[in-house]
């Protein structure tokens, strides 16, 4: 797996786009994110549909043609340095597919930054793009509105990377050992439903792979890793990060679930890096050269996330 393109980091006064590629947001939240972002000194700017409502299937944030087109009109706009999304939610898998992406390559490099439902955008992005992205808060989420970690860890990467090219988990090692790779991952659940699609990568091989979801029981946790190992996914991948599993059972019965699933790797499996759906999750950035060690529970980027 190759280190994929890294773009500029902001500065002050940069301009940043809001979209929400899967679900709607509340205007209040929204309004508490932007405050956020101004106060870092940045331009945001909405796309028109972050706050609409699809007329049937109100978990979207209308149509999928009005997400994509929000999505890669800021991506095209050349006044814009960045793009964030709102939150998740379910419905980016809708629309990645009706994205211009020889438009979106002929825009060059920008940051983008979301997890959770975004994963699938992520996966995108590095398929079609060849771009690192940001596995991070999003303008409009609870964490980010609320929790200064969170915001701390994302502005640094947003305009200081060289500050966090050291990344420490909560926990223990679950398989020890250390390795290296380029990060990539997400949302575990929509890893699964990627396989056999367009953006598809064929699997991790040469990858640190990061791991984490919410809301699953134990039984459908087994069967998105069970199907991703069947498929081969996980062949020759180096190591495995695993971030939240907020409301996944209980952290025991999950750990003993990652344990059986993952041991057999032959890999190194590092525990509570506290990224995805948890409070005060820290940014990962995906397409980059890294180094883990599971015994110390610490991931070192080889450069920092941004130029």
């Amino acid at each position: 797996m190759k280190e994929l393109a890294r773009p500029t980091r902001l500065a002050p006064g940069a301009r940043v786009a809001v979209v929400a590629p899967s679900g709607p947001v509340p205007e209040e939240r929204l309004q508490a994110g932007l405050d956020v972002l101004r106060g870092w000194d940045l331009d945001p700017v909405v796309a028109p549909h972050v706050t609409a409502r699809h007329g049937t299937f109100d978990y979207l944030a209308g149509t999928d043609r009005d997400r994509a087109a929000d999505l890669q009109g800021a991506w095209c706009d050349p006044s814009v340095d960045a793009v964030l999304c709102a939150r998740g939610g379910y419905g980016a898998q809708r629309m990645v597919d009706l994205l211009d992406w020889e438009a979106m390559r002929a825009a060059g490099p920008k940051v983008f930054v979301g997890f959770s439902d975004i994963t699938a955008l992520h996966e995108a992005f590095a398929t079609r793009l060849g771009l690192v992205t940001l596995h991070g808060p999003m303008a409009a989420g609870v964490d980010f509105v609320k929790n200064d970690r969170a915001q701390r860890h994302l502005r640094a990467t947003l305009f200081a990377p060289e500050t966090v090219r050291a990344i420490a988990s909560g926990g223990p090692a679950l398989v020890p050992g250390r390795a290296r790779g380029v990060t990539l991952g997400g949302c575990l659940a929509l890893l699964a439903a990627d396989l056999g699609t367009p953006h598809a990568r064929p699997g991790a091989a040469g990858g640190l792979l990061c791991l984490e979801d919410v809301g699953e029981e134990a039984y459908r946790l087994d069967r998105y890793l069970t199907q991703l190992l069947r498929a081969g996914w996980f062949d020759g991948v180096r190591g495995v990060l695993l971030g939240s599993w907020k409301d996944c059972e209980t952290p025991d019965r999950v750990r003993a679930l990652l344990a059986d699933r993952l041991g057999g790797l032959g890999v190194p499996v590092a525990e509570e890096f506290g990224f995805g759906h948890c409070e005060g999750a820290v940014t990962v950035p995906f397409g980059v050269m890294a180094e883990l060690d599971a015994d110390a529970g610490t991931l070192t980027l080889d450069e920092p996330a941004l130029r």
